[in-house]
């Protein structure tokens, strides 16, 4: 791929994921729900049937591998931020009680359904010799996934990143991930991908061994670092590259383990010292490279993987139930466990409608099942309208439960 191809992409990505962005602010959306129709209109269902000549000649299969690189260091280095961002709150074990309620019913509900609509979809959208069970798995994993990244996105939008419902949110989310992650592992190892029952052994113990090295070990050492070289909250050269050399390898170590880079560097970030100082100067440095340039590509990325064939017939209805089934599993399953932890109905109503949110790791995980075999174009695109839908409604279910709360002065950080 020549350089002046890749410039190419990202100037039409990037001017189509802000003009998008642009329209749906205006309209009450995040710019995150723009970016995500901009993958879509940018992939063949769009400007593949407008435009075909030009689309494939601009996002030709072997001109991508660049593009998949450059959104991926994006969305590492946006999550690092987020787990900066992350605060105890004065009751810690109650919070992470809290989560965990809201986290376990905002899966089961969903996995119940997924699994409860897949006899009707596995005749028709399973790709030839996919058995019933790993396809039916895979879609309870696909509609039990939280969107942690878009999420964040959206309580930075509102500033609503450190209050107690947004840090329950945060919290919950983060626990949905791990049981949806692990539950594709087990898919992946049914139907003989990967590395099969011993990758998922090494998934679990894995996860222990990093938490233990991140909070017991790195945690401490940096702590020391940044007393002692960055006493102001301004790191140097030398810290910020040690920094960088930290997060990067976690990411590493999690992309091993099959639980995507992204959840490395949120851990990474979780385990340094919470200074606002620090994350003032972290994020001015990180968050517009990140946001405004890397993470529209994976959108775009996306979206080339749809299909138009998604949008007509009896495919069109099966969409619609998989629209229905995942966000009445999702806010209802949300809403219980932060009743069950003690909330107020409008507090848990509104985590139930942030855990409906899926854009992007429900994108990831979508992937994950096209290429390894588990799902076709057309089923795909299905997840991806899904995703698409869930995350667009997230915003007005939100202002209707909580209304539009003003942004703290403390911490916040807009978006552009």
């Amino acid at each position: 791929m020549s350089v002046t191809t890749l410039l190419l992409q990202l100037v039409v990505i990037l001017t189509t994921a802000r003009l998008c962005g642009w329209v749906l602010r205006h309209v009450g959306q995040p710019s995150v729900v723009g970016e995500m129709a901009a993958g879509l209109m940018l992939g063949p269902a769009v400007m593949g049937l407008l435009f075909p000549s030009l689309h494939s000649q601009l996002f030709a299969k072997e001109s991508l591998q660049g593009l998949s690189s450059l959104a991926t260091v994006g969305l590492v280095l946006f999550m690092f931020v987020v787990g900066l961002e992350l605060r105890a709150t004065r009751n810690m074990r109650a919070q992470i009680k809290a989560a965990g309620a809201v986290g376990v019913l905002s899966v089961i509900a969903p996995l119940v359904l997924g699994l409860a609509i897949s006899p009707l979809l596995h005749p028709t959208l399973a790709p030839a010799g996919v058995g019933f069970w790993p396809f039916a798995l895979f879609m309870a994993a696909a509609l039990s996934i939280t969107a942690f990244p878009v999420m964040a996105r959206i309580l930075k939008d509102r500033g609503l990143t450190r209050t107690p419902f947004g840090q329950l949110s945060l919290s919950a989310a983060a626990v949905v991930d791990v049981f949806a992650w692990i539950l594709l592992a087990f898919v992946v190892a049914l139907i003989g991908a990967g590395e099969g029952y011993a990758g998922l052994l090494k998934t679990a113990l894995g996860v222990v061994v990093v938490l233990a090295v991140l909070f017991f070990g790195l945690k401490p050492a940096f702590a020391w670092v940044l007393r002692v070289k960055a006493p102001d909250g301004e790191p140097s050269t030398t810290v910020m590259a040690a920094l960088m050399i930290g997060l990067l390898v976690t990411a590493l170590v999690t992309e091993w383990l099959h639980l995507h880079a992204v959840f490395g560097a949120f851990l990474f970030g979780a385990c340094l010292p919470r200074d606002d100082r620090l994350l003032r100067s972290l994020s001015e440095r990180i968050e517009p490279i990140s946001i405004v340039v890397l993470m529209p590509l994976f959108f775009a990325l996306a979206g080339l993987g749809t299909t138009a064939n998604a949008f007509s017939g009896a495919s069109l209805g099966a969409m619609l139930l998989i629209v229905g089934v995942a966000t009445v599993g999702k806010i209802a399953g949300g809403a219980a466990g932060a009743r069950m932890a003690g909330y107020g109905w409008r507090d848990s109503l509104a985590t139930g409608s942030l855990m409906n949110a899926r854009g992007l790791m429900e994108l990831i995980v979508i992937k994950i099942g096209l290429d390894v075999g588990l799902i076709g174009p057309e089923l795909f695109t299905m997840l991806l309208v899904m995703a698409l839908v869930t995350t667009a409604m997230t915003g007005p279910l939100m202002t209707l439960c909580i209304g539009r709360k003003p942004q703290p002065a403390e911490g916040a950080h807009a978006e552009s």
